[in-house]
C-alpha cells in the first residue's frame, strides 16, 4: 500500500491519497461499516469506537478514540453526500466530554473519493479547511500523520 499526504496552505487542504489492492466496492465497505471503521479510523495508539453511524446524507455519526492511558477524544460527522461506492461527504469536528460538537475547534469538510486503477483502488481523502488559523491548529495536533497511520491500517481491515 502506498500513502501519502499533501498540505496546501493556499486551498486551506490536506489531502492524503491511498491505493489497494481491493476492489472500490470492497474499500467502500470500510467506509459504511462501523465496525470495520472502528478498526482504521484513529491511529494504532487512538483506537476508535462508533456510538452512532447513520450513513446516509442528513445522517451522522458519533465517535470516540481511547487514548493509551484511558484518556478518550470525541469527534461527529455530519453526512451531507453519499454516491455509492465512488463518494462520501462530510462535515468533520471534535467533540467535548458530553459527545456534543467543540466550538472551540475547528470544523472540516471531508471528501472522500475511490476509484478503481489496474491494480485496485485508489482512496482520496482531501479536508477542506474554513481557514489558515484552522488548518494550523489541526496539523500542530498531528491530525495529518495520524490520519497516515489511521489508513496504514485500512489493508488489515481488507484482508479480514
Amino acid at each position: 500500500m502506498m500513502i501519502s499526504s499533501h498540505k496546501d496552505v493556499e486551498q486551506l487542504t490536506i489531502t492524503s491519497t491511498a491505493e489497494f489492492t481491493a476492489d472500490v466496492e470492497r474499500v467502500w465497505q470500510v467506509w459504511q461499516d462501523p465496525r470495520q471503521l472502528e478498526r482504521w479510523w484513529g491511529p494504532p495508539t487512538w483506537p476508535a469506537t462508533f456510538e452512532e453511524h447513520d450513513f446516509r446524507p442528513g445522517g451522522g455519526a458519533r465517535y470516540y478514540m481511547t487514548g493509551p492511558d484511558g484518556e478518550k477524544a470525541g469527534g461527529w460527522w455530519t453526512i451531507t453526500a453519499v454516491d455509492a461506492p465512488r463518494r462520501l461527504e462530510f462535515d468533520d469536528g471534535f467533540a467535548g466530554d458530553d459527545g456534543e460538537p467543540s466550538a472551540s475547534m475547528p470544523v472540516t469538510r471531508t471528501v472522500v473519493t475511490l476509484e478503481p486503477t489496474a491494480t485496485g483502488t485508489r482512496m482520496v481523502t482531501t479536508s477542506l479547511f474554513p481557514d489558515l488559523e484552522s488548518l494550523e491548529k489541526v496539523v500542530a495536533m498531528g491530525v495529518e500523520e495520524g490520519m497516515s497511520l489511521a489508513m496504514g491500517q485500512i489493508d488489515a481491515v481488507l484482508a479480514g
